[in-house]
């Protein structure tokens, strides 16, 4: 009996010593993958690189602290106090990522410098045979301030949220193609140059023919691959409101082989017209919103063809195409 238990306390303690080698192996290709961001172009992928680095969550999940955290994406940089991202060591198909706030916004090539603070912001990330099964992010308290001149608050809400879902039933095997389904929503939305305030609003759209492999999605560029696929973009809804306005819009747009976006979208609003009367001027106001009704309602549709835009058949501008 004794010997017995010597022999299982010995295989407990090889299973331990494993599993505890196993994951300081793993730690260290996830801290050489996560550096190898740093040395990533800044162009045709991100550039990420951190004040300090470090990986815990021994011995159930991998926990990365990344302080003072800099990302770079072409002319832009985005200034981070802090991002942590964890994964269970036996789950790779979900991930949990938090951020610290301010982070300071630059655009090198405008010189716009801004800062955006929350008092919470976490994303989840879950994929499912290599493409998004749901992609959360969401935020409170949010705040957008330029730096450029002074502090000026161009936005806040007290909580947005955002959330891009996988529609099975639309999913093309044989063509490597899924569907998306986009939610966005914001409490107590403040726009001041848009004369908004304590707006609710709300988007859903669905979007068919992106890359149903994530390793696919960028190889390529992307608004021609998503042309070639015969890709549409659904506006379920639009909504917007507050205590003295509304705006609902939806419709489908595409693009076509020269980039230009073809569709239409349906506008219906109230009070919106005369919110907007100091920022859009006559004839625009009403090419865009439509003429009111008898019931004070404006109501309008937005045509997308061939590089114009046109209210109803009454062309409004031209449109340079998206590639």
């Amino acid at each position: 009996m004794k010997k017995r238990i010597i022999i299982l306390g010995a295989v407990v303690l090889l299973v331990i010593l494993g599993a505890s080698a196993a994951w300081f192996y793993a730690s260290g290709i996830v801290r050489q993958e996560v550096e190898r961001l740093a040395f990533a172009d800044g162009e045709t992928s991100p550039q990420l690189t951190c004040a300090s680095l470090g990986i815990g969550g021994f011995p159930f999940a991998f926990d990365i602290e990344c302080t003072d955290a800099v990302v770079v994406s072409g002319d832009l940089m985005a200034e981070i106090p802090g991002l942590r991202v964890s994964v269970m060591v036996y789950d790779f198909t979900h991930a949990i990522a938090s951020a610290r706030g301010p982070a300071q916004l630059s655009d090198a090539f405008t010189g716009q410098r801004s800062s955006v603070s929350w008092t919470g912001l976490n994303a989840s990330l879950r994929i499912k045979d290599n493409r998004i099964a749901r992609l959360s992010v969401v935020g409170d308290e949010l705040s957008w301030n330029d730096l450029l001149l002074g502090d000026t608050m161009l936005a806040k809400a007290s909580h947005a949220e955002a959330h891009l879902l996988d529609i099975p039933e639309a999913h093309d095997p044989e063509r490597n193609l899924a569907s998306l389904a986009l939610y966005l929503k914001a409490d107590a939305l403040d726009l001041p140059e848009a004369t908004l305030a304590n707006t609710a609003l709300e988007i859903e759209a669905e979007a068919t023919g992106i890359p149903d492999d994530l390793n696919a999605i960028g190889a390529t560029p992307i608004l021609p691959t998503w042309q070639q696929a015969g890709g549409q973009l659904k506006i379920v809804g639009i909504r917007m409101s507050d205590d003295n306005a509304d705006l609902n819009a939806s419709g489908d747009l595409t693009l076509d082989a020269q980039g230009f976006p073809n569709g239409t979208i349906a506008i219906d609003s109230m009070g919106v017209a005369e919110r907007i009367g100091p920022l859009i001027e006559e004839p625009w106001r009403t090419l865009v919103l439509g003429v009111p009704q008898e019931n004070g309602r404006h109501t309008n549709q937005l045509n997308f063809r061939g590089g114009t835009l046109s209210s109803g058949l009454v062309p409004i501008t031209a449109l340079p195409p998206l590639f």
